[in-house]
């Protein structure tokens, strides 16, 4: 069967940039919603624990619970509020803070200017108002930069919005209160980062989303991909391979069938630009749901190891190559 490498020396040097980065692992909320981004969420949550890193970002309460024992600090973005001591939850809405149940640890997020969710930065004082007169615990202010990977204003315009929230909130009185807007693009592209917390995604699994012009800080891919053989056969001249026979070998070649298709998340493409695989190997014909096929007989081929090369060719990021693969891929972790 398919299965997917997870390298733990790789995740390790990428999580020691970003400590460099931010002055301390401590500043460090892992990101591993969605399966860690594909990469097998409980994996890389016990490479990072171990590490030394106590926090983590979840989508939801479910994958809270899968990792709670090993962190400290579980932020959670979504679903359901159900109150715990280790968990704090992003409140996006004033509708939210309405229904948020009493006894909840909260992270309030504002709108600075990325216009996908928050409170609007008109509302902030009524946000304050409400957590005065509930009995809920604001643990955290946080917001998201929504182009700190590009060069422009706009990065400045949010954080310059942000550190007047953080001001507001400072003359309101409260105390212990953690600020956070930095993602990965932010930590990279900051000379001197300021902030409580970096909330540490993509970067972690080794790709630098940053536009040239800015400071280059090497990452490495965490994960790769490898299928493994079904069946060979040789064909004559002339015979084609696959649904609508859209590849004909132009001479006798051997090829084969390999265990891995869009059933399991991979991209079916587009034939006119068939994928080739780090060695070489073209995808020959369409991609089924369950299988490829490759020139050559070897028992198992590397397909992908650098998901955002793999992006390019599909015309996407590498965020949605890793996410897409199936949780029922097996993965391994290996130390190179």
């Amino acid at each position: 069967m398919a299965y997917i490498k997870i390298n733990r020396s790789n995740l390790i040097h990428n999580l020691s940039q970003i400590a460099l980065k931010a002055g301390s692992v401590n500043k460090i909320a892992i990101v591993l919603k969605d399966n860690a981004y594909g990469h097998g969420v409980g994996k890389i949550a016990k490479i990072a624990s171990n590490f030394g890193i106590t926090k983590a970002v979840v989508r939801n309460y479910a994958e809270a619970k899968e990792i709670e024992e090993l962190f400290d600090d579980i932020i959670v973005l979504g679903g359901a509020i159900i109150p715990s001591p280790k968990l704090s939850y992003a409140i996006n809405s004033i509708e939210k803070l309405i229904s948020c149940p009493n006894d909840t640890r909260i992270e309030l997020k504002i709108d600075t200017g990325m216009h996908r969710n928050g409170i609007a930065l008109d509302e902030l004082q009524i946000a304050i108002g409400m957590i005065k007169d509930k009995n809920i615990d604001l643990v955290g202010v946080m917001s998201h930069f929504a182009s700190a990977d590009e060069l422009g204003s706009e990065y400045f315009y949010q954080y310059k919005n942000f550190q007047n929230v953080k001001k507001i909130i400072n003359e309101y009185g409260f105390d212990n209160i953690r600020f956070h807007i930095h993602n990965s693009a932010g930590i990279l592209r900051t000379k001197e980062f300021k902030e409580d917390l970096v909330r540490l995604g993509i970067g972690a699994y080794g790709y630098n989303p940053m536009d040239s012009a800015f400071e280059n800080v090497e990452l490495k891919p965490v994960m790769s991909l490898f299928a493994k053989k079904v069946s060979s056969r040789m064909l004559l001249a002339g015979q084609r391979v696959g649904y609508g026979g859209e590849f004909t070998a132009p001479k006798e070649i051997t090829v084969s069938t390999y265990d891995l298709g869009y059933g399991d998340g991979w991209r079916r493409g587009d034939i006119k630009q068939p994928y080739i695989t780090p060695s070489g190997k073209e995808i020959l014909g369409r991609v089924s749901m369950d299988f490829i096929t490759l020139e050559g007989d070897k028992e198992e081929v590397c397909i992908m190891e650098d998901a955002n090369a793999t992006a390019k060719h599909f015309g996407t990021i590498s965020y949605e190559i890793t996410c897409a693969l199936h949780a029922n891929i097996n993965r391994t972790i290996v130390d190179a």
